[in-house]
């Protein structure tokens, strides 16, 4: 059949604005559509599976009270929390839970810059210490932000030598350093990006791992991050699975649920993780949006349930 190729086209968006029209007026016969709690979450879900080791990164439910926020972690199948003051660690060991990973020097005054030597290395010897005298396994270490008149190779090098410096303490307790990769695009939210941040590309993260040379340090691969700054997440987490310590989850954008209003598909996307061999902590570090944080964080495992 011969079509003219200008007619084509001008029958094509002819027909379009005719159904964009129809739809408009039935969003205003209708209203908007439905944003918040999908019908399908199930508010008695528990973790059913035992793919990965489901965990909470416990800033992003403040102001809950860290105890409520475990007993609602435990009820739900989760086994580990992180990113709560150190003072609730007794307590959430009695209840079962587990110290899924310490926080150490934060990520704004990192190894990168020379300044903050020193109050890195003892940062992160603390937080080694820490994590061995409650049973975790795992620290967390950033690269820290740019500075004024940086040069990026010696910054790469002043960053591999604090880590070299740190390791043999961290080995000698059993416990993994972990670097996370941060996005630098999202400036919305001090939590939803962080401009400026050195180890803004996932790939340059692995090359300073790669250069350290040593199995007790490994990426944190935090896929909210990975998604925003350079996507291609399950063939990423592939590539690069003898070298991830440590899993976070968010939606994209706005570090949400991961529920259908954001664009990562985490069903296939934990079936990848579990299919590549990992194991290990999984722990959901979104902000909450819906009426009952709690059913939001439950739908989030129901959906990396595998």
């Amino acid at each position: 059949m011969n079509i003219n190729r200008r007619h084509f086209f001008s029958a094509g968006a002819t027909a379009f604005s005719a159904a964009a029209l129809s739809s408009n007026a039935r969003s205003a016969e209708t209203g908007p559509p439905h944003v918040g709690v999908p019908d399908s979450v199930d508010p008695s879900y528990r973790i059913r599976n035992k793919g990965i080791r489901h965990t909470l990164m416990g800033w992003c439910w403040k102001p809950m009270d860290t105890l409520e926020l475990a007993r609602h972690a435990k009820e739900i199948g989760l086994v580990g929390i992180e990113g709560v003051d150190r003072k609730y660690y007794p307590a959430l060991r009695e209840m079962g839970l587990e110290i899924s990973l310490v926080s150490s020097h934060g990520f704004a005054n990192g190894p990168c810059n020379p300044r903050f030597r020193e109050e890195v290395i003892a940062k992160l010897n603390e937080a080694i210490d820490v994590a061995a005298d409650v049973g975790c396994k795992k620290v967390i270490t950033f690269t820290g932000m740019k500075f004024d008149g940086m040069d990026p190779e010696r910054a790469a090098r002043d960053c591999v030598d604090v880590w070299k410096n740190v390791l043999p303490h961290a080995e000698k307790k059993g416990i993994t350093l972990v670097l996370e990769h941060l996005n630098s695009r999202d400036s919305s939210h001090p939590m939803k990006g962080h401009p400026g941040y050195f180890g803004d590309d996932v790939e340059f993260c692995v090359e300073l791992i790669k250069r350290v040379g040593n199995p007790n340090f490994k990426l944190l691969f935090d896929i909210y991050h990975v998604s925003i700054m350079n996507g291609d997440v399950i063939r990423r987490f592939q590539t690069h699975r003898d070298l991830i310590g440590h899993v976070h989850t968010a939606g994209n954008p706005g570090r949400c649920e991961l529920d259908s209003h954001q664009e990562i598909c985490y069903p296939a996307v934990m079936k990848a993780v579990v299919d590549a061999g990992y194991h290990d902590f999984v722990a959901h570090e979104f902000i909450p949006t819906w009426p009952d944080p709690i059913l939001a964080l439950r739908h989030a495992a129901m959906v990396c349930d595998v």
